[in-house]
């Protein structure tokens, strides 16, 4: 599983962060920062739960890559 972002469309809600804060982070401006593209599967709900609570949906998953 590869984790993707767009920063650019993010609106700083800081769901993800707050849901798999080993995964994402935000920066001065609140903007989503990937901290671990590819996390271990113990990490696979956490990373499901932002995707879905993302406010702008900027968080996919490839589950192929």
């Amino acid at each position: 599983m590869k984790i993707n972002v767009d920063r650019d469309a993010c609106c700083g809600a800081g769901q993800c962060a707050l849901l798999a804060p080993d995964v994402f982070g935000q920066d001065d401006d609140d903007r989503v920062i990937l901290l671990d593209e590819r996390p271990g599967p113990e990490l696979d709900f956490a990373v499901q739960e932002a995707m879905s609570m993302c406010p702008t949906g900027v968080i996919w998953v490839d589950q192929n890559a």
